[in-house]
């Protein structure tokens, strides 16, 4: 009697065959074979999953290798443990390509992590000065301002007029354009002072060489 054993190898898609007879002995026959997987979703249609009557293969290397049907250009896949992936379903006919599949949505998959990690996702950090802060108080603001503007975030710089502070709010304009000098380094002025209510507000730019 014979028993048969299947064994998949972690992180390729081989596919072993081993059997063994009823005493135990490993029989010499033995084949190894790659998986046919059918895609799914939005992912390139690959080996068994393409139905196109025929397709244009390129090889390996990138050489044309001609016009033929799916079936025998998946035998020269699996010739090489290697996939047929339709890199062009739309062409006429459709453009396939014999690869490494597991290998290739790796590096994509890892490409398109290292390009989110490079992605810089710009916040609105908000600053709040008076009427008539002191100098070495502006000068501190400032320079916090100047670390988030320096980081690729625009900041919102606001100043709220109390009581008698609403008959100087040409004062607060002063103190904005003091403020917009003092981290000119770094950032520019995206959005005036402007006065709504008891409230002035100004919104900074990183600068685009920074």
């Amino acid at each position: 009697m014979l028993f048969l054993s299947f064994s998949l190898r972690q992180g390729t898609d081989i596919v072993s065959l081993h059997v063994f007879s009823e005493s135990n002995f490993r029989v010499s026959l033995s084949c190894e074979w790659r998986c046919f997987r059918i895609s799914k979703g939005n992912q390139n249609q690959i080996n068994e999953d393409i139905r196109a009557k025929e397709v244009r293969v390129i090889d390996t290397d990138g050489s044309q290798l001609g016009v033929m049907p799916p079936s025998k250009a998946l035998q020269i896949a699996a010739e090489k443990k290697l996939d047929l992936v339709n890199v062009a379903p739309n062409a006429n006919p459709p453009v396939c390509r014999i690869m490494d599949y597991g290998k290739y949505r790796y590096e994509m998959q890892k490409k398109a992590k290292d390009a989110k990690k490079k992605q810089k996702v710009t916040q609105v950090k908000e600053v709040r000065l008076s009427t008539f802060i002191e100098k070495h108080d502006l000068m501190v603001k400032a320079n916090n301002a100047s670390k988030f503007l320096k980081g690729g975030d625009k900041v919102k710089v606001s100043i709220r007029f109390r009581g008698r502070e609403r008959g100087h709010t040409a004062a607060g304009e002063l103190v904005m354009q003091q403020f917009a000098e003092a981290v000119s380094e770094y950032g520019q002025i995206e959005k005036k002072p402007l006065l709504e209510g008891r409230n002035m507000t100004m919104v900074l730019a990183p600068k685009s060489n920074n």
